[in-house]
């Protein structure tokens, strides 16, 4: 039986692991002039696109191949929906949900880097120990003891600016300055994990595009995402099937807005995100494959992982 001592060396271990090799894969990026692809995952029973695979893990990790065969770098699991009007669900379903997924990927698709999207401190140790390489939390670490989980698994995080809780928080967003007061969040967070010991390189921001912000909102940051990128940290931008994007096109249908998504990808990519989170990733990664050999004026196209 696995001592706690053991157990915290073997996950300090991993933990250097993830964050050497997520930082790898951004430095590349960066030398290719293209961003990570980071493939959604919702082994949820609903998702506001339309892809919950209803807790089924033999789904979830067939669905998990099949992207990291696409071109995925990363891999975002989620087993709670935080779509508009969504309910919490406990963290013990969580776990059992995304623990055999994270343990078959690491055999399975070891050249893939699996994300967790969780705000539960609970589940960001037992996913950690189960070989998890990023925390994806929509509330910027702000839950009961999130905060210290967190640096206790030693993963990079990813802080995301929500405004409200999934619930309600589409009722009704307003902002004086949506820009200003989503920079402000962020550089706020950033700085208490930064207090709070959390190393630089183990960082990462999200606008948090859909997630208490109404079309204009999203617009907005969309637009000016330099901005957001002079905090000085690794961006990861998510607009793959958005509402802004149905309206913007008049599409109610969230499976049917791949154009739109593609479109705000590629701007996202040439505004300087350095992480794209998307359900279509081959489709994503034939886009970013043709974006980057334009801008080049070339054929060769090189991929992060190309470079790893």
């Amino acid at each position: 039986m696995q001592t706690n001592a053991q157990e915290a060396k073997r996950t300090s271990a991993s933990s250097r692991e993830a964050v050497e090799r997520l930082n790898t894969l951004l430095r590349a990026a960066d030398e290719n002039g293209r961003p990570l692809v980071m493939g959604i995952v919702n082994v949820t029973d609903d998702s506001f696109s339309g892809d919950g695979l209803h807790g089924d893990p033999a789904a979830a990790i067939a669905q998990a191949r099949a992207q990291v065969g696409a071109g995925a770098d990363i891999i975002d699991l989620g087993a709670e929906s935080t779509r508009p009007g969504a309910a919490p669900v406990p963290f013990q379903q969580e776990i059992q949900r995304l623990v055999p997924v994270i343990q078959a990927l690491r055999r399975e698709a070891p050249q893939a880097l699996i994300s967790v999207d969780t705000r539960n401190a609970a589940t960001m140790h037992a996913t950690a120990v189960s070989g998890a390489h990023l925390i994806n939390d929509i509330s910027a670490l702000r839950g009961e003891g999130s905060l210290d989980a967190a640096l206790r698994t030693g993963l990079p995080v990813v802080l995301m600016h929500m405004q409200g809780e999934p619930g309600s928080m589409q009722q009704a967003p307003q902002y004086d300055d949506v820009l200003r007061e989503v920079r402000d969040f962020l550089g706020q967070r950033i700085a208490a994990c930064r207090a709070a010991g959390m190393a630089r390189d183990r960082i990462l921001i999200d606008p948090g595009i859909g997630f208490g912000k109404t079309a204009d909102h999203n617009l907005t940051l969309l637009q000016r995402l330099q901005a957001l990128r002079a905090l000085g940290y690794p961006l990861l931008v998510g607009v793959s099937r958005k509402s802004f994007i149905g309206t913007v096109a008049r599409e109610p249908d969230a499976q049917r807005r791949l154009p739109g998504s593609i479109s705000a990808a590629l701007w996202a990519a040439q505004q300087g995100a350095k992480i794209l989170r998307v359900h279509d990733v081959a489709e994503t990664v034939q886009a970013l494959d043709v974006w980057q050999a334009m801008t080049a004026g070339s054929l060769t196209v090189k991929k992060p992982n190309d470079s790893v």
